[in-house]
């Protein structure tokens, strides 16, 4: 299988993949990409823009892509922590960052593959609810990715969505 691995760290989620995959995993932190070259030389590493890369090379014959982007913002946690604060505090109010979504909607109508975005629960309901006619599946639960069984329970719909 032909994988693109987006926002890639270390390789958190890779460790469970296996080495019988083309993978192309994606990180722009330098220092955290030379890491995950040393966990998994196999893989081409590519230090750039996750974000931008996908636009750019979604339709270039991937299987499947993985994107767990930067949840900081979309956090219950973080939400605890500003909740009536102004800017001039350590833990200011802001935007969700929406890129989150933008990826989401270009692979909802743009890529034939598989794929799944992962995130934490939102403090908000999110804006693509998984659909109405299907129960949410644990990613352990689906054989078809052909991933082996994750240590904590991760949701998983059929929809593509995936969340902590």
């Amino acid at each position: 299988m032909k994988i693109l691995n987006l926002y890639a760290g270390i390789g958190g989620n890779r460790k469970l993949w296996g080495n019988d995959h083309d993978i192309t995993a994606i990180e722009l932190n330098p220092q955290i990409a030379k890491i995950y070259q040393d966990f998994f030389p196999q893989d081409k590493v590519i230090v750039a823009d996750a974000h931008q890369y996908l636009l750019e090379h979604i339709l270039d014959g991937w299987d499947f892509i993985w994107a767990s982007p930067p949840c900081p913002t979309h956090s219950r946690l973080n939400n605890v922590f500003t909740v009536g604060k102004t800017e001039n505090t350590t833990n200011p109010i802001c935007y969700p960052d929406m890129q989150l979504y933008q990826e989401i909607v270009l692979l909802k109508h743009h890529f034939k593959g598989k794929w799944c975005v992962e995130n934490v629960i939102s403090y908000y309901d999110p804006l693509y609810p998984p659909p109405r006619s299907r129960q949410p599946l644990l990613l352990d639960k689906l054989p078809y990715y052909g991933f082996p069984k994750r240590d904590k329970r991760t949701l998983c719909w059929k929809g593509k969505i995936v969340r902590d």
